[in-house]
């Protein structure tokens, strides 16, 4: 994908905001420098409702393009209406790949622009911790959400994810892994409702 995602780990955080706030994602090394940033792409089939009766919920569209510090397009993570579907594209909008929901919230397949299975995703009971597996079942990545306190769970959007790659993964499953936190937080945990 990019010479920015070689690291073995690294992190993916949304910034402190309201909960009706835009959906946006800060990717850094462990040390804390910068590699990427993802804000929502333009808006969607109904915002203007939103704009009248605000909020998020896991289930409205939303699309985040991930970009250099510089502003140069990486990937865009699309997360179509519901829980099924959320779509990886490349710079120039060819598909990389899909994560197709199996069962919500705790299994996720991840599959090629054939539609031919590269792995899956299993999400443990919390909705904590994310383990990427290739297709022969060997974990190539490993994701776990950070917990950043009551207060700032409850109110606010702010997340933070920590993401293991092991090395050789092979493209695209390695960029599908890279997409993990960012896809599970906008399929998972965007909305902040208390029910």
């Amino acid at each position: 994908m990019t010479e920015l995602f070689t690291d073995a780990t690294f992190r993916v955080d949304q910034p402190r905001r309201g909960p009706y706030a835009r959906s946006r994602y800060r990717i850094s090394d462990m040390d804390g420098n910068v590699l990427a940033i993802a804000d929502q792409a333009g808006k969607r089939r109904g915002e203007t409702l939103k704009a009248v009766f605000p909020g998020k919920s896991e289930l409205d569209a939303r699309a985040v393009v991930l970009t250099t510090t510089d502003g140069d397009p990486l990937l865009e993570i699309d997360k179509e209406a519901g829980r099924l579907l959320i779509s990886v594209r490349g710079p120039d909008g060819e598909p990389i790949g899909a994560i197709h929901t199996e069962r919500v919230g705790r299994r996720y397949i991840l599959r090629d622009p054939e539609t031919v299975k590269l792995g899956e995703i299993g999400v443990d009971l919390s909705r904590n911790h994310f383990t990427v597996t290739d297709r022969s079942g060997s974990r190539v990545a490993y994701v776990r959400k950070r917990f950043a306190g009551l207060a700032t769970h409850l109110l606010t959007t702010a997340d933070r994810y920590d993401v293991e790659i092991q090395e050789r993964v092979p493209e695209p499953l390695r960029t599908l892994a890279v997409a993990t936190a960012i896809a599970m937080d906008m399929a998972l945990h965007e909305s902040k409702d208390l029910t």
